[in-house]
């Protein structure tokens, strides 16, 4: 049976780029994966200014990137409830797309900021250098779990409970 993740990753079809875009309240972390999706590869921050101006900017970088599609992480609670935060990403996503029609999933991001603060430590990168790029590696990080899941399920896409 499929899950919700799957569902709404078959409208990317089995190949093209996808881009996966950390939403915060003071920035935007962008990544996007080969048209293979094998690999996420961190893109960009974008400081969020207002909403039109922000999407004209991820359109733009999606039709850069010949986007296909769009992973958008979706902060759960620890327990797996949804909450503000959940229905603010889900507002942006339906705004979106009168800018941005491209299909959409949602991929639980529950500890993706703070794996990639880890990962930026053990590389020993500077505090300055960690704020600079923690968005973006927070994106990828998002983006390369669901398109793990999606080439595991056979359809280089996956599920929107990242399970």
């Amino acid at each position: 049976m499929k899950d919700v993740f799957q569902q709404q990753a078959e409208a990317f079809g089995a190949r093209g780029t996808l881009l996966g875009l950390d939403l915060g309240d003071k920035t935007i972390g962008v990544a996007s994966c080969d048209p293979d999706r094998m690999v996420a590869t961190p893109v960009t921050t974008i400081r969020r200014t207002k909403f039109t101006p922000d999407a004209e900017r991820l359109a733009a970088l999606a039709a850069e990137r010949k986007a296909v599609g769009l992973i958008l992480g979706l902060p759960l609670n620890m327990d797996g409830t949804e909450g503000p935060r959940v229905q603010s990403t889900r507002a942006f996503a339906r705004n979106l797309a009168r800018i941005l029609p491209l299909p959409v999933a949602f991929w639980d991001e529950r500890l993706s900021t703070a794996a990639m603060e880890r990962e930026l430590i053990a590389l020993d990168a500077s505090r300055a250098k960690r704020a600079e790029k923690i968005d973006e590696s927070a994106a990828a990080f998002i983006l390369q779990g669901a398109i793990d899941r999606l080439r595991n399920a056979g359809q280089g896409g996956n599920a929107a409970d990242g399970s």
